[in-house]
């Protein structure tokens, strides 16, 4: 297959590595500063952080959202500044790309890549503030701040005991995962975006709420009695799973039987799993968005296989929130922002006659 018979995000992506090379030259030769001030570490780190904006670039081509790259150079920018890397050098670094692509990259859908490429080096210059995921009108406010506070310190165990009190007093488990459990997880990605917290910390404080959800269990489980059932899997490498662990965790709740399956499921195992528990609906999550091609293949995937073809796909993730049309884009029969919402949402497609 020659290079004009795939998409231009899919050549891109195939060429992302030499063409991060070709940048990763020309910005030490105009910036012989760089050396000085990095090493040689900093210059395997320059090729490193310009092939990850190419895959982001060609995932926001494949997928035909340009919000899913400004967002990225957004986050990209605010990382950057933690390393001494200031707004200049990445600007320089997004020319290059635009002038490496105009010279090397050779698709009759260039002019594509370039507008994509040039919404993201205007956002570069804009000034971002992203607000508290704890608002007023939260009913649990003051409990999702002080077990958010307990999580940051790296107190697990006083978390999981708030938690509990929490459910001693009345809290309902839904009004735990939805308000409490979901909201924390959202105000820590914020966090880590703005550079407050490290990854150790947001990796902890991840880990500490799936081993509180886990020891939650035997409060509420049971079996199914609405004759539904959900495969919920995460597309990919993804290893964000704590989203759709709480969502399959909210059907099981409503009366549905659920299969969750995880991260780093085989396309054939997943197949496999929608025809053995009789799935009505598969859910599927990306968080990261140069995954989310890779939604569009497995659903198609899940389409042209006679024995799930049937099967209703309702996809969700930080992607899908950025872009209201992505999940269309996708080819999904659904989308929901949150756990609860996806309950609506799976009733509603199933109702639908395809």
């Amino acid at each position: 297959m020659s290079i004009q018979q795939y998409t231009a995000g899919e050549s891109l992506l195939m060429q992302a590595g030499g063409l991060a090379e070709l940048v990763t030259h020309k910005q030490y030769e105009l910036q012989p500063d760089l050396l000085e001030r990095f090493g040689d570490n900093g210059k395997i780190k320059t090729k490193q952080d310009s092939i990850y904006s190419l895959n982001y670039l060609a995932e926001s081509v494949i997928v035909n959202s340009p919000i899913l790259f400004t967002y990225y150079v957004s986050w990209l920018k605010r990382l950057l500044e933690g390393f001494g890397i200031t707004q200049e050098d990445l600007i320089i670094n997004f020319q290059l790309i635009r002038e490496t692509l105009v010279e090397h990259f050779h698709h009759t859908d260039k002019t594509t890549v370039l507008m994509h490429l040039e919404l993201g080096i205007q956002q570069i210059g804009k000034k971002e503030e992203y607000a508290s995921f704890i608002t007023d009108d939260n009913p649990y406010a003051a409990d999702v701040a002080q077990y958010l506070e307990y999580l940051l310190l790296g107190n697990r165990r006083q978390a999981l005991d708030w938690i509990v009190h929490l459910l001693d007093e009345g809290t309902s488990i839904q009004h735990t995962y939805k308000y409490i459990f979901q909201i924390s997880q959202y105000e820590i990605g914020r966090l880590w975006h703005e550079g407050k917290i490290t990854v150790g910390q947001e990796h902890f404080c991840t880990a500490a709420t799936q081993f509180i959800i886990s020891s939650l269990y035997p409060r509420w489980i049971g079996t199914g009695n609405k004759g539904r059932s959900l495969v919920a899997a995460c597309v990919g490498s993804e290893q964000h799973e704590i989203g759709l662990r709480m969502l399959a965790d909210i059907f099981e709740m409503d009366g549905w039987d659920t299969y969750y399956l995880g991260a780093n499921v085989p396309d054939r195992s997943l197949l496999q799993a929608i025809v053995s528990y009789n799935a009505d609906v598969v859910a599927i999550s990306a968080t990261m968005a140069y995954h989310v091609h890779l939604v569009k293949k497995l659903i198609t995937v899940i389409r042209q296989n006679t024995t799930t073809r049937h099967v209703k796909i309702m996809i969700g993730g930080l992607p899908f929130n950025l872009d209201s049309h992505l999940w269309q884009e996708v080819g999904a029969d659904g989308y929901a922002p949150g756990a609860e919402e996806a309950l609506e949402v799976a009733e509603g497609i199933l109702s639908l006659k395809r």
